[in-house]
């Protein structure tokens, strides 16, 4: 068997000097709490019932009474819950289980009077079922109903309350021995608790008498080596787990020292990790008018549109997420784009119209997640949408060679000749107006095909203002 280290067993003395104590402060007040809380939720679950029967059950049994006095033909017909005695049974039972829970004198009262008035207003109710089939009793029947059922149930509904009242009263009393409790509970603690530093105070101070010496030792290595000598080692005699951290620390040192070429070649392929994280930014900030238009949808009872816009959001984003992959096929980012434009459809009904023609022969090309839908949003939004009436938006897709040539076109608004000059600069990298929306989706996308594809590939903007806009997307054709 391994022998225990002195330094870790002088640790574990400190803990316990800790941990024992305040182990016992916590199971004092766990029990402390618990048996109050029981109590409480007692109380509190009585209080729901009687509150269940407070108002409604005199409602219900009036009215099926008044039903059974007035139209004893109709009372036949009424379900076996809306009977009077089935209730009556009911509300019997709950009150009959509550003052079996009950051990106060007084709640006990008032909940046996409430079962007395019960099974009084069953006889009555009895009395009066009997006489309705006879004929000649209605005015009978209606006097009994005012002088016996109504007033019954009016005196239950008292009692009730007032067994409500003085169980919240006795809450009131729970609440106060808890704080009560509570404040005896941390005057205990405060005493443990000096008590607790105290004695860690002194173990502590022999302990780090013992470790400061070698950890000061190790933190001037540590310094060196932060200066960038790692050739340092740290010497260390004691046999104990400071001697282990020694070692470790020689070995990290050691280790550091092999990783620094490393780092100089990681940070050559620093810029296109960070362009790559560029694609997270490419963010569907339209999810959330689409998700008040299905709240308005579903309080307007449209299920099948919920249906069809909460389909079109998960396909969208089950595209966008792709498990974590960068590239998709270009079905993928059929159904993508697809999606999108169902939804925005439903927002821009009067002034969108689209139309997706990729032939089936490229669906299983290879295509950089996240490219088309940055343009077909573009287009919706700073094209058709500025121009203000119904326009048209047409991606395409057609293989040139060995590339697969992309085009995403709508007849909006269209850009001047100095903003279409603009935003071609933005898209080359060669101004940084991130503010542009317009210029900074389009910069994205075409600084990510660059990254992935090379210099080679990329997009081409067209437009001519008041009439069209066209992007055209280049890629090479890589099989899935």
């Amino acid at each position: 068997m391994k022998k225990e280290s002195p330094l870790k067993r002088r640790l574990r003395m400190l803990l316990a000097v800790c941990f024992v104590p305040l182990a016992v402060m916590v199971v004092y007040l766990i029990i402390t709490m618990y048996r109050f809380s029981d109590r409480y939720d007692a109380i509190g679950e009585n209080i729901a019932v009687a509150n269940k029967y407070n108002i409604k059950f005199k409602e219900d049994i009036d009215y099926i009474m008044y039903i059974i006095v007035v139209n004893s033909e109709r009372a036949g017909e009424l379900a076996d819950t809306e009977r009077p005695h089935v209730m009556i049974d009911e509300a019997r039972g709950a009150f009959r289980n509550v003052y079996d829970q009950t051990e106060q004198e007084y709640p006990r009262t008032q909940l046996g009077r409430i079962l007395q008035c019960l099974d009084t207003l069953e006889d009555r109710v009895s009395e009066i079922e009997q006489d309705a089939l006879v004929t000649g009793y209605y005015e009978k029947n209606m006097e009994r109903l005012d002088v016996n059922i109504r007033i019954l149930t009016e005196l239950i509904q008292e009692q009730i309350q007032k067994y409500i009242y003085y169980q919240a009263a006795d809450l009131e009393v729970v609440r106060e021995g808890i704080r009560l409790d509570m404040n005896r509970a941390l005057q205990i603690i405060g005493i443990m608790i000096v008590g607790i530093i105290a004695a860690a105070l002194l173990i502590s101070r022999r302990i780090m008498t013992q470790i400061t010496k070698p950890i000061h030792r190790l933190c001037e290595m540590t310094k060196m080596a932060g200066r960038g000598d790692f050739g340092v080692r740290v010497q260390e005699e004691s046999t104990d787990e400071l001697a282990l951290l020694s070692e470790s620390f020689n070995q990290m040192v050691e280790r550091i020292g092999e990783l620094i070429e490393g780092i100089r070649m990681e940070q050559r392929n620093l810029k296109a990790t960070e362009l790559k994280l560029l694609q997270a930014q490419i963010n569907p900030h339209f999810l959330y008018n689409t998700l008040d238009a299905i709240i308005w949808l579903a309080e307007a009872d449209e299920k099948e549109q919920v249906v069809r816009m909460v389909t079109s959001l998960s396909d969208f984003f089950r595209t966008t997420l792709s498990k974590g992959r960068d590239y998709v096929s270009l079905r993928d980012e059929e159904t993508h784009i697809k999606s999108y434009l169902q939804i925005q459809q439903f927002r821009y009904r009067d002034i969108l119209e689209y139309e997706i023609r990729i032939p089936e022969e490229l669906y299983d090309c290879c295509i950089l997640k996240l490219t088309l839908q940055p343009l077909v949003e573009n287009a919706l939004y700073h094209g058709l949408k500025n121009k203000r009436r119904l326009g048209r938006i047409l991606v395409s897709a057609e293989r040139a060679g060995d590339k697969v040539v992309l085009r995403v076109y709508d007849d909006g608004k269209g850009l001047t000749a100095e903003r279409l000059a603009y935003v071609r600069k933005l898209i080359r990298g060669e101004l940084e107006d991130y503010d542009s929306p317009s210029g900074f989706g389009l910069f994205n996308v075409e600084q990510r095909i660059r990254l992935n594809y090379g210099t080679a590939y990329g997009i081409e903007l067209n437009s001519v203002y008041g009439e069209w806009t066209e992007v055209t997307v280049t890629i090479p054709v890589v099989k899935k």
